[in-house]
């Protein structure tokens, strides 16, 4: 049964996961800290409805498809999304690539285009243990800076450009 979400539900992870590592709580505060702090500002100011279909958010969150151009820009910068902090992906260009999270090669093989917008706009419903931020969720996050609460790190434009970049990536 598909279940509806005008907004991610709100609940403090934290209270919900007592016994997390020392490293694992640092590693999360890091990345959202600076997730959230560098890319709010570009943010929507009201979230788009996503109806969840078992583990994938199969509807685009705009209604047309992303642009693979700028998700590959979204992809690399180190100011907007972020994602080779943690990723490394098939970007020689790109260095200091990381290695925390899975690699981004061929994960447009691996997953469909639903799975992979479930995993950036809220990946913790996907995967609850996860440290990777919710991209597209305002409410239910903790120590995020007093000027970027109630702020998204990505719109639901460039989490679709995102999408269709990653989908390009085919082993």
């Amino acid at each position: 049964m598909p279940v509806r979400y005008p907004h991610p539900p709100a609940e403090e992870y934290s209270d919900r996961y007592p016994n997390q590592s020392r490293s694992v709580t640092a590693a999360l505060t890091i990345i959202a800290a600076v997730a959230v702090g560098i890319s709010g500002a570009y943010a929507d100011a009201a979230l788009r409805p996503y109806v969840i279909v078992g583990d994938a958010i199969p509807a685009s969150l705009t209604g047309a498809p992303g642009d693979p151009v700028r998700g590959k820009t979204i992809v690399s910068s180190r100011q907007t999304g972020l994602c080779l902090l943690c990723h490394s992906a098939p970007l020689p260009e790109e260095k200091f690539q990381g290695t925390i999270g899975p690699d981004l090669k061929g994960v447009g093989s691996r997953n469909t285009e639903g799975q992979l917008r479930l995993r950036i706009v809220d990946p913790r419903i996907f995967n609850p243990d996860t440290i990777m931020p919710a991209y597209y969720r305002r409410v239910g996050l903790t120590r995020v800076a007093p000027a970027f609460r109630g702020k998204t790190v990505l719109t639901a434009e460039e989490i679709e450009d995102v999408v269709a970049f990653l989908m390009t990536l085919r082993d």
